[in-house]
C-alpha cells in the first residue's frame, strides 16, 4: 500500500462529476488497484475513490496547471467505463509504500458460519417439529444455508445473516424460486434469520411470503437460562 499525503485538488469526471478544490489529503493506492482520497473527518468514508479494475499513470502537468502550482498529476481511469479521477497534486508531504502481506480478514463472535452452526444444532428454534435436513444446501446459484422440515414435513430454506438487509432477502428469494422447480422439495417455504433485521427488508419478505426470525446469538450459545426467543 503506497500512502501519500499531498496538497492537492481533486476532479472526477464520468458518469457523475465531482471537484475537490486544493487542501492537503491522504491519498491511499492499494495494492487492488484501488486509489482512495481521504480528509482529517468524515469518519471511515473516502471523499472520492477509483474502485478497481482501475490504472493509475503519474503525469507532468501540463503547462496551465503548472503555472497553478501543480508539480504532479495522478491521471485513474476505469477499465469497463469512462469514468476518471484526476488529482492534481501541488506539494507532497509524506510518501511511502508498505507490504502488509495477505489479510487474514475479519474474525467476529457470531459469524454467519457460527450462526449457522448453532441454528442448525438448535432447528426447534424456528417452531416446534422443526427436523435438519442439513447445512450448505446446494443449488445451481449456491447453497442454501439451512435445509429443513417442518412440524408437517414441508420443505424449508434458511438464509441466516449476521444483519438482514434487502440483499439477503433477494438472494433467499432466488433460491427459493430454483428449490421450487424441484418436484422432491416443493413446495418450499422460506425463513430470512438474522441477529438484527432491517424494516425494508423485514418488509420485503413479508411480501414474498418469507417468515422473518431475529435470532437471540447468547440464547443459541446456552449462555443465558432463557428460553429459545424468536424477538
Amino acid at each position: 500500500m503506497r500512502l501519500v499525503i499531498a496538497k492537492c485538488s481533486v476532479d472526477y469526471d464520468g458518469r457523475l462529476s465531482a471537484h475537490l478544490p486544493l487542501a492537503t489529503r491522504l491519498l491511499l493506492v492499494k495494492a487492488d488497484g484501488s486509489v482512495l482520497v481521504h480528509s482529517d473527518g468524515g469518519s471511515y468514508k473516502p471523499l472520492n475513490w477509483m474502485s478497481p479494475p482501475c490504472a493509475m499513470a503519474e503525469l507532468d502537468p501540463e503547462d496551465h496547471e503548472t503555472a497553478q502550482g501543480v508539480t504532479a498529476v495522478w491521471q485513474v481511469q476505469h477499465a469497463k467505463s469512462e469514468d476518471r479521477l484526476r488529482v492534481l497534486i501541488h506539494e507532497v508531504l509524506h510518501d511511502s509504500s508498505h507490504q502488509l502481506g495477505v489479510d487474514p480478514g475479519l474474525v467476529k463472535d457470531g459469524v454467519e458460519a457460527h450462526l449457522q452452526k448453532l441454528l442448525a444444532e438448535h432447528i426447534h428454534t424456528l417452531g416446534e417439529g422443526y427436523s435438519l435436513v442439513r447445512r450448505e444446501y446446494m443449488t445451481a446459484i449456491g447453497p442454501v444455508d439451512i435445509l429443513c422440515k417442518d412440524g408437517s414435513g414441508a420443505s424449508v430454506a434458511v438464509e441466516i445473516k449476521r444483519r438482514g438487509d434487502i440483499d439477503g432477502v433477494e438472494q433467499l428469494t432466488r433460491y427459493l424460486e430454483l428449490m421450487n422447480r424441484d418436484s422432491h422439495l416443493a413446495p418450499v417455504t422460506g425463513v430470512f434469520a438474522a441477529q438484527e433485521i432491517k424494516p425494508q427488508a423485514r418488509t420485503l419478505a413479508t411480501d414474498r411470503g418469507i417468515r422473518c426470525v431475529t435470532l437471540d446469538y447468547d440464547a443459541l450459545k446456552g449462555i443465558d437460562n432463557s428460553e429459545h426467543r424468536l424477538f
